[in-house]
């Protein structure tokens, strides 16, 4: 069995970067486990590896799938096992590179199958939904599943109703569906956190939301409004474009709210990595820390 070797961490931390230096040194192949880089019609909002940076390292899972495919955490889990497999005839290291910790999760543990969705209570819940508002859903999961509210966009009512469907469904809290960080994992694997402190990080973030700006994340996001109620497009970054372009708000306030969401979701990622016991941290400039632990 191949040694994983995990890059982890927040958005705009430096993961990308980290991920190919190391690749490098190993002659090892990347798996992408950030669940929005598999869709081929995103780029500017998802922060994917440039083309310059692709052709560093072998990449997988980027560009793998088109947004009116509804690949989920499970699926993603089973065709990542098989790819470790069938890499490791070939490498010694497989590097996973990404902020998806579900995903990871997925990889690492495997998971339980979801339940089938059940139509009479995603009745009941839009219903409610639509007559109680957002705040009826976050308090709804917070009561259900405090667990996952902790990690969850609150903002994403999609994964909200989601959530308690299951929870109606099954009497089970969504988060047991999620479990695997207690569980023992087939592979040899070594989780390196990278992150950077808190204001540098925000920092980054706000820069790399004003490179999208500039990049042409509007004229992306008027691409694909067609398909705005596919699961891949309920992101940070283009939900809040998709109100620019309803004329809900101003272009900055779509800015700073693109700002706002992903330090939002930068916190919740160092939340579910934090859970790691076995996780070592380390600075996107710390590429030696990271080999000589190896």
């Amino acid at each position: 069995m191949p040694t994983l070797i995990v890059i982890c961490g927040p958005t705009a931390s430096g993961k990308t970067q980290v991920a190919i230096s190391i690749a490098q040194q190993l002659s090892a192949p990347i798996i992408n486990f950030d669940s929005r880089q598999f869709f081929r019609e995103l780029n500017i909002g998802t922060a994917k590896p440039s083309p310059e940076q692709l052709v560093q390292a072998k990449h997988f899972f980027i560009d793998s799938h088109s947004i009116t495919d509804e690949y989920n955490a499970v699926a993603f889990g089973n065709d990542a096992q098989k790819l470790i497999d069938e890499l490791s005839h070939q490498h010694q290291y497989i590097i996973l590179c990404g902020g998806s910790g579900l995903y990871l999760n997925a990889v690492l543990f495997g998971m339980d199958a979801m339940p089938e969705k059940s139509k009479s209570i995603r009745q009941t819940i839009n219903k409610n939904y639509e007559q109680f508002g957002l705040s009826y859903l976050q308090e709804e999961v917070k009561k259900a599943d405090a667990k996952y509210y902790e990690t969850v966009d609150t903002e994403n009512p999609h994964r909200l109703i989601r959530a308690l469907e299951v929870y109606m469904q099954t009497g089970k809290p969504f988060s047991d569906f999620r479990n695997g960080q207690n569980k023992n994992s087939a592979y040899d694997y070594q989780l390196c956190g990278i992150t950077l402190p808190r204001e540098q990080l925000y920092e980054r973030i706000n820069q790399r939301t004003d490179m999208m700006i500039a990049q042409g994340l509007e004229n992306e996001t008027r691409q694909v409004i067609d398909y705005r109620k596919h699961h891949a497009l309920q992101t940070v970054g283009y939900k809040e474009m998709f109100q620019y372009i309803d004329g809900e708000i101003s272009l900055q306030q779509t800015i700073d709210l693109i700002k706002q969401h992903t330090r939002n979701y930068a916190k919740r990622q160092i939340t579910w990595f934090k859970k790691y016991d076995n996780i070592n941290w380390y600075a996107p400039n710390e590429v030696d820390k990271i080999m000589a632990s190896l």
